[in-house]
Parts: structure tokens; sequence; C-alpha cells
């Protein structure tokens, strides 16, 4: 990215690639599925569904442009619409009113650019990979759920997805049937055009545009997109944001953000760069905040990574970021040109098509999911509980639900991990492991390698695991910490002051190897370094080995010249 910025606008541009024939298929059934999907989104959430049309323009062409995850589309989500309308309603602000929304959506692009500059990205590498499993299953399951009455004309009860999926089915005599025969029909007619190799790119499209004609020939009575709103036969226009909204939104601004960034986190793991080039989150961050901050300007409502419309594309043959903003641009001409046509596209169409999208989410999710039931009860259960949150809980909470999650998992498996190893050297000058002697042995050096992260949960471990130091006379431990933070637990020292007390009392030492320069410090400012005496802390080195040779030899030192003394003392006076 570095170089692109110093080459310059040619150079960003050469690195943007070519669009490949198969993305402009794929953008041109994604941006259809924005003209339906958004404006349902936006509806749901009681906004203008322009509003939620226009999400799917500019975001898109400018997430696609600089994201660095390059099949990801940036438009609105249904979480996103929910979790907006629930920010501005708590602030008492009119939703659909224009410039509030757009004081709203700039106000989110520029959280999600701070995130970014400030490399906040690194917080989503502590997230474990069964909470982000357990949080894409749950969003793939929200998709499903929220596009059943446009597939069957029956709307579920119930705030909780996992209960609205029953109710759906529990009242499967209330579905229409022209609506479910449609829905039905379209997935038929997609998984036949999908057993095409030829037209498994387009499949989507396909079945679309094949399925709707069918529908406006035979005059089946289903809903319609113009039944939700009427598409505008125009771009959108600059939309000035409302600043005197500003002190109201600033807390709800960050919720909003938070949402869909985690959503966009779980795109990257399920769609990766077909070029093979790595995503980076925190460039992601960037990417959906310039596309909220000039989407924002421009009537769209606050967006995110979709993955939902990031599915349509994929499956839809896309293979660079074109696809992305040929959506976006497709979408903008089928607006300003087709409109009209547009309005004629069958709900159970759009449903049909995104069940299917929905579940092969869930699919691609199936080794995921497997991996985790069997590497733990402890993941999985963090795993089921994101799910659980995920399709039950508002998703802000689900977000602090999953991150707490991952902080507890981090812990206990970091607090599992830590252990002490025995190190005796070899004949060749190298080093090799062993069991902890269960007693110092007088007399002799024993060294012990430390590999934890401090955490005051692991010490009760490590202190257990420790040598006993009964009878272990002119005996030295030296106990290697490369491993140990700069700045430990404060409990560590306690542990080493404690140990090393007990050895000193029957005769012994403690030697401390490989200290960083900053845990140097902090063992002298307490005083630790004090008690264990000269030559009693190692520092770290380049050399790896270098440390512990050292602390093996002042170790052996020691015992020398505390023979040499014993000797002295037990020596007749002539």
């Amino acid at each position: 990215m570095a170089e692109r910025r110093r080459g310059g606008p040619r150079a960003w541009l050469r690195g943007l690639g070519r669009p490949r024939p198969a993305d402009a298929a794929s953008g041109a059934v994604t941006g259809l599925f924005s003209i339906p999907e958004g404006m349902a989104y936006a509806a749901i959430a009681g906004f203008n569904p322009v509003a939620g049309l226009y999400a799917g323009v500019v975001p898109a062409i400018v997430g696609s442009l600089t994201s660095r995850t390059v099949l990801m589309v940036t438009t609105l989500t249904s979480a996103i619409a929910l979790t907006s309308q629930s920010v501005l309603s708590d602030a008492g602000l009119d939703p659909k009113d224009a410039g509030n929304v757009a004081v709203l959506t700039v106000m989110v692009g520029v959280v999600m650019l701070l995130m970014g500059v400030l490399r906040l990205g690194v917080v989503m590498s502590f997230v474990s990979n069964a909470v982000m499993t357990g949080f894409a299953t749950g969003i793939a399951l929200q998709i499903i759920v929220g596009v059943l009455k446009d597939a069957t004309g029956y709307k579920p009860q119930g705030h909780n997805k996992l209960y609205q999926l029953g109710d759906w089915l529990a009242h499967i005599g209330s579905w229409q049937g022209a609506a479910t025969l449609v829905a039905v029909i379209t997935v038929v007619v997609w998984a036949a055009t999908r057993a095409v190799r030829r037209l498994e790119s387009v499949a989507l499209l396909v079945a679309m545009v094949v399925v709707s004609v069918g529908v406006g020939i035979a005059g089946t009575d289903v809903e319609l997109v113009r039944d939700i709103a009427h598409i505008p036969g125009a771009l959108p226009s600059f939309s000035a944001p409302d600043l005197s909204a500003v002190p109201h939104l600033i807390g709800g601004a960050f919720s909003v953000a938070l949402v869909g960034l985690a959503q966009a986190a779980g795109i990257a793991p399920s769609m990766p760069n077909p070029d093979g080039s790595r995503s980076d989150v925190d460039a992601d961050f960037r990417s959906q905040g310039y596309a909220n901050v000039l989407g924002g300007l421009f009537q769209a409502l606050p967006s995110g990574g979709s993955m939902s419309r990031t599915g349509v594309a994929v499956s839809a043959g896309a293979r660079t970021r074109w696809a992305g903003v040929i959506s976006g641009v497709f979408l903008a001409v089928v607006v300003l040109l087709c409109g009209s046509l547009a309005e004629r596209i069958p709900m159970p169409v759009i449903g049909g098509l995104i069940l299917v999208v929905g579940g092969e989410l869930i699919w691609g999710k199936r080794r995921d999911i497997a991996l985790v039931l069997r590497t733990s009860r402890l993941s999985s259960a963090a795993m089921l509980l994101t799910f659980l949150a995920t399709t039950g809980l508002p998703l802000q909470q689900a977000i602090v639900i999953g991150a707490v999650l991952s902080l507890l998992l981090y812990c206990v498996q970091s607090a599992r991990q830590a252990k002490l190893v025995a190190l005796s050297p070899t004949a060749n000058g190298g080093w090799r492991t062993g069991d902890v002697p269960t007693v110092l042995p007088p007399g002799e050096v024993t060294v012990l390698d430390y590999a934890g992260t401090s955490f005051f949960a692991e010490l009760p471990r490590i202190e257990a695991g420790l040598p006993s130091v009964a009878g272990a006379r002119d005996a030295v431990l030296v106990l290697v910490v490369r491993t140990l933070p700069d700045v430990p637990s404060s409990a560590v020292i306690k542990l080493l002051d404690r140990y090393a007390r007990a050895l000193e009392k029957e005769g012994g030492r403690l030697v401390l190897a490989g200290a960083q320069p900053a845990l140097v410090e902090v063992v002298r400012a307490t005083g630790l370094a004090e008690r264990l005496g000269e030559g009693g802390v190692v520092p770290a080195s380049p050399e790896v080995l270098g440390p512990l040779e050292s602390a093996v030899a002042e170790g052996e030192r020691w015992i020398a010249a505390r023979r040499r003394e014993a000797d002295g003392a037990s020596s007749p006076q002539v």
C-alpha cells in the first residue's frame, strides 16, 4: 500500500487490476439484489426505503475500490439498519429526516476511519475462531430468517431468530401458496442453471430474470418491489448533515460502527482474496470509513461489509474488486434508466435467492463448526453461546458477549499452556528438555525454563510445579524467564521473592536468566534483585543461549565458592 501511495494515482490504479468478464455478471446480479434488499432493510427499520437503495451506490463503489478484502461489498445490512434506527430513536431524532441520516452516516464513517488509523484492528486478532464461527453462522441465520416473509408471505413472530424460525415452520399452513411456489421455482431454476458449468457463475442472474419474467407473463399475484416503495429515476443528490444532532449521536455512532466492523470482520475468513493477497483489518476499517463519509453526503444509510451481498457477488462469479464497483455503477444505471422495470421484480424471487445465499454461507462454515466441536468443550461452548447471542440479542450486545468470551478463552488457554520444563546440557553443547525434579538436588545447578504469560490464573499451577527446596543446601535454580513480559503481574514478583526466600533459608540460591530490560528494572525497583544478589539476574542478549550459559556459569561459581568456604571452615587451625 505504501508503494502505491508513493507511486501516485497511476500506480494506485494499476494496483486495482483489471475487471474480468465474470465480474460484470456478478456486478449486475449484486446490483439488482441491492434494489429489493436495500429497500426492504431500510423499510423494516423505519427509514425511507430509497435511502437503503442508495446505500448500494456510493458506499459500494468507494468500499470496493479501497478495501483490502477485495470481494467484500460495502452496503446496508439488516443489523446496521436496525441498530441505526435504535440509535436515532434513543436520541429522539426522526429516522426519515435526511439531515439526521446524513450526520449519523458521516459520524459512523469518521469512527471507522479513526479505528483504522489507530490500528485498532489488532483487537480482532484476539477474537477466537470459535467465537467468529458462531458469529458468522448466526449472521447467516439472520439473513435467512429475514427473508422468510418475502419467500412465503408469512412473517414469523418473536424477537429471537431461532424462535422465529420455529414459528415459521409451525405455521406452514399460513404460507401463501403463490409466494411459496415462486420461491421454490426460483431455487429450482437456480439449481438447474448452476448444474451447467458454463452458466454456474450467472445462475443467480438467470434465476432472477427467468422467474421474474415468468411471474409477469402469468400475472401471478405476489408482492413486487414497487409494493415497498417507488424507485425514483434519479441519482442520489447531495445531502447536508444536520450538525445540531452531532452531540446526541456520538455514542450511537460508535455502536453502529462496531456492528458494521464486526460483520465485516467475518467476511475475510469466509471469502479469501482470489489473488492470494492478504486482507488487512485496519485497511478494511478505513475503507468502510471512506464509504460512509462519502455515502452519507449522498443520501445513503450507514453501511458496512455485507455478508449476504458479498455472498451473492461470490456466488455470481466475482473474481476481483471490480465486481463490487460494477454493482454500484449498475445499480445507479438501473435506478436512472430502468427504475420502472426493477420495480417489477417479485419479492419471493429475491427471498428464494437470499435463502440460497444464506444456506451457502452456513454450508461453507460446516468445516469450521466441525473443527471447533472437535477442539474442546470450552471452544464449543463459546461458539454456541455466540451463535445464540447473535440470533437472540441486539447485535451490539452480541458483539460485546463475543468479545468477552474471546477474552475468557484466551486467558484460560494461556493459563493452561503455562508450564515449567527442565533443561539439561547434552554432550554436543546443546540442551535437552526433561521433567521438572520434585526436589532440588543439593550442590547442583538445576535449570528450568518458564513458558507462560504471567497471568495470575496460571501462577498457582506454576508455583505447585516448582521443585521443593527441602534440603537444597548449596543448590542453585536457574529460572529462564525469556517469555515473561516486560511488565509482569505483581503476583509473579511475589512468587519469585517467596521462592527465593525459601531457597535462601535452605542454603540455596535463585538465578533469573534472559530477563528483558524492563523486567530487570522491575526486579531492581521491587528489591528482588538485591535479594538474589550479584549475578542473580542475567539480562537477555541477542544470543538466545547466552544468558542461560552465563547463569549456569554463575551458579557453578557460587557453588564452588560455597564449598571453598565450607572446606576452609572445617580445616584445622595451625
